[in-house]
Parts: C-alpha cells; sequence; structure tokens
C-alpha cells in the first residue's frame, strides 16, 4: 500500500489526538497542553489498566461527530478544523475514539505483560506469549482497523497450521505475519502455510522464497561503542 497516499496514519493521529484532549479534560487536566495518550497517563500518574478504565469511562464507542466533540471540549469548528486535524483528514466527519484510545492503552500493556512472561519464565509461558500476540492483532484488526483481509486470512491460516500465536507487523494496511511456532513443527508450519496461502495464487507463488521463512527470536539492531 501506498502510505502516504492515504490518510490512514493521519487519521488515527487525529484520534488519537482527540481522545487525548477528552480524556484529560474529564480528569480535569489542561487539554491544551495535551497532544498524546501517554502524557495523560502521565499527567494522572495512572497505571495502563486504570488508563483503560477510564477509557470506558468517558468515551463511548458510536463513533463521535465534529459537533459532539466540539460541544465536549468547548471549541469552534475552525479550531477544530485548524487545531486538531491535520491537512489530508480535513474531510474526516467521524472519529472512533474509545476504540483507537483501547487499542493505544492496551497494546502498550500486552508490551509489559509479554516482558513480565520472558522475565519470570512460567511452566505456560509459551501459551501466554501467544495469546498476547493473538490478542495484539486481534486489537489491530478491530479497534485500531490497520490490518487488512489478506493479513487477517494469513494470520489465521499461520494459527491453523501450527503457530501458538501470530500477528501482524510493519507498518499496518498491509505488510507481514510474525508468529510464533516450536521448533519440531517449523517445517510442517512452513509446508502448510505455503499450501494454503502462497501456491493457490501465481502472485504469491512467485514471492514464496523471499517472503517465508524462519528466524529465532533476538535482540535489536545496536552499536557498540569501544571506550
Amino acid at each position: 500500500m501506498n502510505k502516504a497516499a492515504s490518510s490512514h496514519f493521519n487519521i488515527r493521529v487525529v484520534e488519537c489526538r482527540i481522545a487525548t484532549k477528552m480524556l484529560a479534560q474529564a480528569r480535569g487536566l489542561d487539554s491544551s497542553k495535551l497532544m498524546k495518550l501517554v502524557q495523560v497517563q502521565t499527567e494522572l500518574k495512572a497505571s495502563l489498566e486504570e488508563m483503560l478504565a477510564l477509557v470506558d469511562e468517558v468515551l463511548h464507542p458510536e463513533p463521535y461527530s465534529r459537533e459532539e466533540i466540539c460541544k465536549a471540549l468547548n471549541i469552534s469548528a475552525e479550531q477544530f478544523s485548524t487545531e486538531l486535524l491535520s491537512a489530508n483528514t480535513q474531510q474526516e466527519t467521524h472519529f472512533k475514539l474509545h476504540q483507537r484510545a483501547k487499542h493505544v492503552y492496551g497494546e502498550a500493556a500486552r508490551v509489559l505483560r509479554f516482558k513480565s512472561v520472558c522475565d519470570s519464565a512460567p511452566a505456560d509461558s509459551i501459551r501466554q506469549l501467544g495469546d498476547l500476540m493473538n490478542q495484539s492483532h486481534a486489537s489491530c484488526r478491530d479497534l485500531y482497523e490497520c490490518s487488512c483481509l489478506e493479513l487477517d486470512q494469513l494470520v489465521d491460516i499461520c494459527l491453523k497450521s501450527g503457530a501458538v500465536g501470530s500477528r501482524l507487523t510493519g507498518a499496518g494496511w498491509g505488510g507481514c505475519a510474525v508468529s510464533m511456532v516450536p521448533d519440531e513443527k517449523v517445517e510442517s508450519f512452513l509446508q502448510a502455510v505455503r499450501e494454503s496461502y502462497y501456491l493457490p495464487e501465481p502472485r504469491r507463488a512467485a514471492m514464496e522464497k523471499q517472503s517465508l521463512f524462519v528466524s529465532k527470536p533476538g535482540g535489536g539492531a545496536a552499536i557498540i561503542l569501544e571506550e
């Protein structure tokens, strides 16, 4: 997808910005200085679980209209357009604030839970990590809406092929799926995904060799500086 040619990214930024101001105002904070959801959490000194509860308390799941937002924030339609919208989102009329904020705080909480499981290594750690990956994809698909039909299909195939967890990765609205697969199931997993997703369609089949591969978890890229 040509991300630069669409407003997908920008509308999510706008929706999170508006949700930030709505949550801040509900708790008596100066919303004019807050632009990001994490800033509300920092100001309130709240946990991610508390922020998720606040989202449910303050924001309704139905999309917000421009008029409703202006009334809630006590701003004019002109202020709404100039202060909250970006150049390529001026045409937007409805905004999913509850869903976007729920995803952002929920995804942050899942990252911390994932790290906690890795650090403590309980007996069922693989199942827990897989569940977190699956919850992450569901949230990206349903709340943030940054998946696509092909990615959802691929994730579903990966899970049916032996993955304990699978989710989209990349910039959204297309990209890749990353799956967690036990060592003993890797070969059967690859073959099942190859047969179910790649081989039925010539265009995908031509890309299979460079698109379907195995890697192991590891640290990210780093620069080591010698004293």
